[in-house]
């Protein structure tokens, strides 16, 4: 996963500029200001509305939108398989025509950015469809075997509305195949980071830590250590990457000389910062304070990725910056607010929604295994009862009795029964 903050070097030629060799004209300290803003906001928004999304799909109980939940062990591989991808793409691009592997790497992010913006203006869109729109429901559904070995591969339903959102981002879709225009290519960038944001669920802080130190180093490696990713990068025609040029000002749409921020420096800490609301809404105090503190967190790592950027006309690893900021902020405000336990202890797998029953305590028990077994045997052979209503009902009956009541119940018990005995004998 691409995660570098570049910037193109004012007067060279680099991959997206002039094939003739022209040096580009320096860009204006305007259009610099323009794209490292723009860049900047086109970061915040799928981290603070995905994050939003990601309490409703924890929530939701549609098959098709349950979230996909990353363990310590997925997130202590993750930087191995993404360095093995990255050197993977970097020796293929030298090996193979990049021109071929460009055009198979189209139309796969293709047919993904198309799914991935229609279910990101989903929602948005539902909001204009007129009440007496003929909405009818469908679903799509591969399986595989037959009889009791028939197993589901794929199983998505959905209507006319999503066909609608579907038909839009097709068009969208074609204009990034044919044109490879930046602003086709934000849309699906941003689209991506949307989903991941939302859909990608860290399960407790310390999963997300393991995570996000992992890909500290793997971010510093690559980009200081050697040239693979920022290579890959301005290799990559795909929407892996967020672009914004610093010469709009003087080219208009047509510009070329672009400010790029990876999708990984937005996906990664945003779907930490996204557990961290999660976490918010499980302490039940009407407060967003761990999210806020992460989010602002985050715009101050990014912030000093592009200033030190500017300062050194480098590209940065921007999890450099922003993982000790995401994970720093929140941990001190946990410490003093006296939180870290409740932090760490916090299972996102296991969160206790507004609908969810809490249960507060255990109930104690007693005795040796051989009389629990006993009187368990008992219990499942003899006659359900009713549950009491009354509480004190409740506790009479589950607290121990007295061995000699226990002894006149049953006395009383046999004499109520041969008295009705001897009625009936009568």
């Amino acid at each position: 996963m691409d995660s570098a903050l570049s910037d193109p070097h004012n007067g060279s030629a680099e991959a997206g500029g002039p094939a003739n060799g022209k040096t580009r004209p320096p860009s204006t300290p305007e259009g610099i200001a323009l794209a490292y803003g723009s860049l900047l906001l086109m970061a915040l928004l799928p981290i603070f509305f995905g994050a939003l999304r990601s309490v409703r799909c924890a929530r939701g109980k549609n098959a098709s939108d349950m979230p996909e939940t990353i363990t310590s062990r997925d997130a202590a591989r993750f930087p191995i398989v993404a360095s093995c991808a990255l050197l993977g793409l970097y020796l293929f691009f030298k090996i193979f025509s990049q021109e071929y592997i460009n055009l198979l790497l189209s139309m796969y992010f293709f047919v993904l950015g198309i799914l991935a913006l229609s279910h990101t203006i989903s929602p948005f869109m539902n909001k204009f469809f007129p009440v007496n729109f003929p909405n009818r429901q469908y679903q799509l559904l591969f399986t595989q075997g037959s009889g009791e070995n028939k197993e589901e591969i794929i199983n998505y339903e959905f209507d006319t509305k999503d066909l609608v959102c579907l038909g839009l981002s097709s068009i969208v879709g074609v204009w990034y195949l044919l044109r490879k225009h930046w602003i086709a290519n934000n849309l699906f960038g941003l689209a991506f980071s949307l989903n991941g944001v939302e859909l990608l669920h860290l399960n407790n802080v310390s999963t997300g830590c393991i995570l996000l130190g992992g890909l500290f180093i793997y971010d510093v490696f690559w980009v200081f250590g050697t040239n693979v990713m920022v290579t890959v990068a301005k290799s990559f025609e795909a929407p892996i990457k967020l672009v914004f040029p610093q010469d709009l000002l003087e080219k208009g749409l047509e510009a070329d000389n672009f400010a790029m921020l990876g999708l990984g420096d937005v996906v990664i800490p945003g779907i930490f910062i996204a557990l961290l609301l999660r976490f918010d809404i499980s302490l039940k105090k009407n407060t967003h304070t761990y999210f806020y503190t992460s989010f602002a967190a985050y715009i101050f790592g990014l912030g000093l990725t592009i200033f030190i950027m500017h300062i050194f006309k480098h590209a940065q690893p921007a999890l450099l910056y922003l993982v000790p900021a995401c994970i720093g902020f929140p941990i001190l405000v946990a410490l003093a607010k006296g939180e870290v336990t409740e932090m760490f202890s916090y299972e996102s797998s296991a969160e206790i929604l507004p609908h969810t029953p809490r249960l507060t305590h255990f109930p104690t028990v007693s005795g040796s295994p051989a009389s629990l077994a006993d009187s368990m045997q008992q219990k499942l052979a003899g006659p359900r009862r009713r549950r009491p209503q009354n509480p004190s009902a409740i506790y009479e009956e589950s607290s121990p009795k007295d061995p000699a009541a226990v002894t006149e119940s049953k006395e009383g018990t046999e004499a109520s029964a041969s008295k009705g005995l001897e009625k009936k004998e009568k």
